[in-house]
């Protein structure tokens, strides 16, 4: 049997008969430069939100209540990284990529202050109330800074909505309010610590519930380089009155631990949201809480 061949040989090329590659000559060069541009925009973006949290701002949530009743368990918060200068502490993971401190600037008293804890470097938030130099001593209770005894009154009690995220810890005492919501009540006072440089002390409330073996220590002078910080919730908080200790109390902090100051709350929620209730994320929202300066 004989066959026949033939030889295929191109044609002219013209629109008619031009092979359909589904993308022109330069489509192919603008896909590349469309998903380079894409990869560019990401790293833009990444870095941009490395400086902010960095630099800027970083959130930071409530896993407690010994800063009762200014922070509640629950609740995030934006801390503002420039006041007190910038550390491998501002970065990400403690990345050591600044050496030391750099535009080193201390606290005042009365701010609220995030930290690396001394020994296992987690994040603590407290109140500062002493500087170096400062003696700093309590007695039944009472703050007695360089001698002379801060200024404190009782006022109104405290009373917190019962939730996952707020149970009615020791000293305080279930009740139902008004409104008939369910609350626990602490006993609530006013301090007034001086502050450098101005004439009107700075004002915050504490939770006090009598006295405990942590309310009288003897006069304790603040190392250079360091400072004293207490809960606001005076009996329910492991801080500068303790020996540091892993996973517990704080002891005097380095400066050199700073984080960043407390600013704003951002976000509050009583924990009763679920993932799988959508409605639950509002609900659970503790909405008179968010924005609230600090």
């Amino acid at each position: 049997m004989n066959v026949k061949t033939q030889s295929l040989s191109p044609s002219p090329a013209s629109p008619d008969n031009a092979p359909n590659t589904g993308a022109g000559p330069d489509e192919s060069g603008e896909q590349k430069e469309s998903f380079a541009s894409f990869l560019w925009f990401l790293f833009k973006l990444l870095l941009a939100v490395l400086i902010f949290r960095s630099f800027i701002f970083s959130p930071f949530s409530i896993p407690s209540e010994s800063m009762l009743p200014r922070l509640w368990n629950g609740d995030y918060l934006l801390a503002a990284k420039w006041p007190y200068g910038f550390s491998s502490y501002s970065l990400p993971y403690s990345a050591p990529l600044i050496p030391g401190r750099v535009l080193a600037t201390q606290p005042d008293r009365g701010d609220v202050v995030i930290f690396k804890h001394p020994i296992d470097k987690t994040d603590y938030v407290k109140r500062v109330i002493g500087l170096p130099g400062d003696s700093i001593a309590m007695v039944e209770g009472r703050i007695l800074l360089n001698g002379e005894m801060i200024e404190r009154e009782a006022i109104d009690d405290f009373e917190i909505p019962l939730s996952i995220n707020t149970s009615c810890a020791w000293g305080g005492q279930e009740a139902t309010n008004d409104a008939g919501e369910q609350v626990c009540r602490y006993t609530q006072f006013r301090e007034t610590i001086p502050v450098d440089g101005s004439s009107n002390g700075r004002q915050y409330t504490v939770l006090d519930f009598g006295n405990t073996p942590a309310d009288s220590f003897a006069p304790t002078v603040i190392p250079e380089g360091h400072m004293f910080v207490l809960g606001d919730n005076r009996d329910n908080s492991r801080d500068s009155r303790f020996e540091a200790r892993s996973g517990d109390a704080v002891g005097i902090v380095p400066q050199a631990n700073l984080v960043g100051e407390a600013t704003i709350i951002m976000w509050s929620t009583d924990g009763s949201a679920e993932w799988i209730k959508p409605w639950t994320w509002f609900t659970a929202a503790r909405w008179s809480r968010i924005g609230n300066g600090l």
